[in-house]
């Protein structure tokens, strides 16, 4: 068996890029069906016993915002066209 299957599983690890309390203290990825999510985690602080040790946050990697690019200029943007021939 050459491949390892990690259909359904998921690890998260230190985030060490943590720089406000807002920053989840974990990170990491989880497959679900053979989806790919992202996932974030928050260390309770223990002052709520009902509250969980761990609080999860995850997103789908496909619904991550593309970065937008610029349209590419026209001959009519370049010359301040605003009518076409």
């Amino acid at each position: 068996m050459s491949e390892y299957d990690n259909s359904n599983r998921g690890a998260i690890w230190t985030n060490d890029k943590k720089a406000t309390d807002k920053h989840p203290d974990f990170t990491g990825s989880l497959n679900v069906e053979g989806k790919e999510y992202w996932v974030s985690a928050w260390r309770g602080d223990g002052s709520n016993p009902k509250a969980p040790k761990l609080s999860f946050s995850v997103n789908a990697k496909d619904a991550m915002p593309a970065k937008a690019s610029k349209p590419t200029p026209t001959l009519e943007d370049d010359l301040g066209l605003d009518t076409p021939f």
